[in-house]
């Protein structure tokens, strides 16, 4: 069983971040955080979230390293963008303006 110990304040931000929050991820992070500071196991608190035991472990380990700010989703920054972010508002004039501006004539085309 790994136990958390929760100070008061840490329970009531840890509840009200998982009334408040809208992301079914974070969710479920702070759930089982809370659910591990009362006298559930790793492996029931994985089976309650339908998740595995090696996420539950993570969170916990985030949990205790970082508090709150650990079990925040960490996205990757992904690629680099191909279109120059100067030729945006051209190329959705572009758009707006239709096949016909741009010399098609036809409507069929994306």
């Amino acid at each position: 069983m790994a136990t958390v110990e929760l100070s008061a304040k840490e329970r009531r931000r840890l509840e009200d971040t998982f009334r408040t929050t809208s992301d079914r991820r974070l969710r479920d992070r702070v759930q089982a955080v809370l659910m591990a500071s009362g006298d559930r196991t790793q492996a029931q608190i994985a089976a309650d979230l339908l998740v595995s035991e090696r996420s539950v472990r993570r969170w916990l380990q985030a949990w205790r390293a970082e508090g709150l700010a650990g079990l925040e989703i960490q996205w990757a920054p992904g690629a680099a963008p191909l279109i120059e972010e100067t030729l945006a508002p051209e190329i959705l004039a572009w758009v707006r303006q239709g096949p016909a501006a741009c010399g098609l004539n036809r409507a069929n085309w994306t």
